[in-house]
Parts: structure tokens; sequence; C-alpha cells
């Protein structure tokens, strides 16, 4: 009943968003959204590995 939307809505829901930023605005849009996501990853790969430095500095004390 509510699952991922079908071929027709996401049809649709390109249209409105077409419709409410402009054809012009979408790449700057999604520049800005794959820049986000790009940094979230850094910052979570940082942690990991600070993370893992914490464990092997514990198991050599």
């Amino acid at each position: 009943m509510f699952g991922l939307p079908g071929g027709w809505e996401w049809i649709l829901i390109v249209f409105v968003i077409v419709l409410l930023f402009g054809a012009k605005k979408i790449p700057e849009l999604f520049k800005g959204l794959g820049s986000g996501v790009k940094e979230f990853k850094k910052a979570a790969s940082l942690d990991n590995n600070n993370d893992e430095k914490k464990k092997i500095d514990e198991k050599s004390e």
C-alpha cells in the first residue's frame, strides 16, 4: 500500500520540483547536496579512523 513510488509518481515528483525551482536551479541544488554528502562521508570516515586508533592504543597499553 505505502511502498516506493512507481514510474508515474517519480515523473510527477520531478515535474513538481522543476516547477518549484526552475530548470536552472536544479543542478545547483544537486551540487550542494552532493558536496554535503561528500563532507558527511569524509567526517564519518575520520571518525571511524579515530575509533580504530583508540582501540589500537588501548590494546598496546
